[in-house]
């Protein structure tokens, strides 16, 4: 018989959410590292043998949001900008089916290309095709809104 009580203490966020004991944790975390940055200018670490490291800024703040995302309980995956990803991936992405990211891909509102018989979406693409998403849904907010006040002086 497998315990997989050890399971999410072996297993990475990339796939389950963080424990309250990793939440507590990164939340310290990017706190204690705002604050050396802010104080020093940048981040500075131990290296081997106890040689300080200086972490750039930019890089810095990327930790930041890392242990933000973890710290809000999220799951999280590091996914190099170039990368193309598997359709599987990019539903995941997106929150939605396999099927349903397909029908995006043929009707040739996020580009892909074919790699043989299959298909792997570059990952700008499908932040782009995410941020489109989200203007157009800002868009009908907004005009709900107008209409809605319209409605309201009739």
């Amino acid at each position: 018989m497998v315990d997989t009580a050890e399971k999410p203490a072996q297993s990475g966020l990339m796939e389950r959410p963080p424990t309250a004991e990793e939440i507590d944790s990164a939340a310290h975390a990017a706190t204690a590292i705002a604050v050396a940055m802010e104080l020093d200018g940048g981040l500075k670490v131990s290296g081997e043998n106890g040689d300080p490291v200086s972490i750039a800024p930019a890089v810095g703040k990327l930790i930041i949001e890392l242990l933000g995302h973890v710290s809000n309980g999220n799951m999280v995956t590091l996914v190099p900008v170039g990368t193309m990803l598997t359709t599987q991936e990019a539903a995941d992405m997106l929150n939605v089916s396999r099927p349903h990211l397909t029908k995006l891909l043929k009707e040739g509102q996020i580009r892909f290309e074919e790699v043989g018989k299959h298909r792997r979406v570059p990952l700008k693409a499908l932040m782009e095709y995410r941020e489109e998403k989200a203007q157009r849904q800002e868009q009908a907010m907004r005009d709900l809104a107008r209409l809605g006040q319209e409605f309201d002086k009739a």
